[in-house]
């Protein structure tokens, strides 16, 4: 499932880790695709004993800790974990100091069941009023079961602020998984921008909810620290009526927040955010995006929002490239570029990230 490369992509003041399968549109030029093959594929789940999918030890301790930006402009961020054998405690404590903490915030919980699986107690707290490019040092739990985690917040909106983001997507969790992992925890990434397809939990027999603890765990060790920013792939989708379940998006949408409100979005899976010089726009290529439809309007709203002044770099994320030469999902971004690629000229994009495809092209 994830594919990775060791790419580096500088563009002046920003820095993307390119890793995982990501496709950069340009609008002019033939393109580039690697011609890299892993010497493992297809990849192998990693089985759910392994160490990495630990299970922290004391009784209802917090796990599957992540956080993700929920405002527009970098001053606050969700904090999300679940815990399994009960709600537990439902706060987050944070500091400037390691150890010292004298605020407090207090989140949401909710579950769900998927056919047979019923999942764990799903938290989501919102700190916000924080400094820009501050550290932050929070606690979550209680008793023997509390944890520590840190996190930084990025520089105020500047258009000179440099910042270093690493690309992933398909990331799954088998050994190919670890490897991508391991290449991004070496870098100086300062947040993640994932295009889509988390934990592939629907590839298992009854879309295994035990897969989306387990995908959790996996990437703990980097969501807690920074943030991800959430692009919805197919694998997300888990529409499955011989199931009786037709929610789409189900656990998804349960598990991972985005701050869309902020940004006028109607919907979870599109919405717009400003980080350091970039100006992020997450689109759905599994949701409408038609003429009139709710994400075709509100896109060419965000289009208007932008403002180079502040956020010289315009980036798009989505799952689907629009141009794709792998015989695999060829042409499946057709309807999404006749619907937005004159947009995306006319406001001069600078950057499209997509997934799906494992394989790497660009433009050149």
């Amino acid at each position: 499932m994830a594919w990775a490369t060791d790419l580096w992509v500088l563009h002046m003041q920003l820095m993307f880790i390119v890793l995982s399968i990501l496709y950069c549109a340009g609008f002019a030029s033939p393109g580039i695709t690697s011609s890299f093959v892993r010497s493992q594929w297809p990849s192998v789940d990693i089985p759910l004993d392994n160490e990495v999918f630990a299970i922290p030890k004391c009784y209802n301790a917090p796990q599957q800790v992540h956080i993700t930006q929920d405002d527009y402009d970098g001053k606050a961020v969700i904090i999300s974990w679940v815990t399994m054998e009960e709600p537990g405690f439902n706060e987050v404590s944070y500091g400037l100091s390691e150890h010292h903490y004298d605020s407090s915030s207090y989140g949401e919980v909710n579950n769900y069941t998927f056919y047979n699986y019923k999942s764990g107690f799903i938290h989501h707290c919102l700190i916000d009023g924080l400094l820009y490019d501050t550290k932050y040092y929070y606690k979550i739990g209680s008793g023997d079961s509390v944890r520590e985690f840190s996190f930084k917040t990025p520089p105020k909106i500047d258009p000179d602020t440099p910042y270093v983001f690493g690309i992933i997507g398909d990331l799954g969790q088998t050994y190919n998984s670890l490897s991508t992992l391991e290449h991004y925890m070496q870098s100086e990434g300062q947040a993640v921008l994932f295009v889509g397809d988390l934990s592939y939990a629907d590839k298992c027999e009854y879309n295994d909810g035990n897969r989306w603890d387990s995908w959790g765990r996996l990437v703990e060790n980097i969501t807690a620290y920074q943030p991800w920013i959430w692009t919805a792939g197919n694998h997300e989708i888990e529409y499955q009526p011989e199931l009786e379940e037709t929610d789409s998006f189900k656990p998804y949408l349960h598990r991972y927040t985005t701050p869309f409100k902020a940004c006028g979005s109607s919907s979870s899976l599109w919405y717009g955010i400003r980080r350091a010089s970039a100006h992020i726009i997450v689109l759905s290529s599994y949701s409408s995006f038609v003429k009139y439809s709710a994400q075709w309007k509100w896109l060419e709203a965000e289009f208007e929002r932008v403002d180079r002044e502040k956020t010289p770099w315009l980036i798009v994320l989505m799952h689907a490239p629009l141009y794709n030469s792998n015989k695999a999902h060829y042409m499946e971004g057709e309807s999404m570029r006749s619907a937005f690629e004159a947009w995306f000229i006319r406001y001069k994009v600078d950057l499209v990230f997509a997934g799906h495809v494992h394989a790497y092209e660009r433009s050149s």
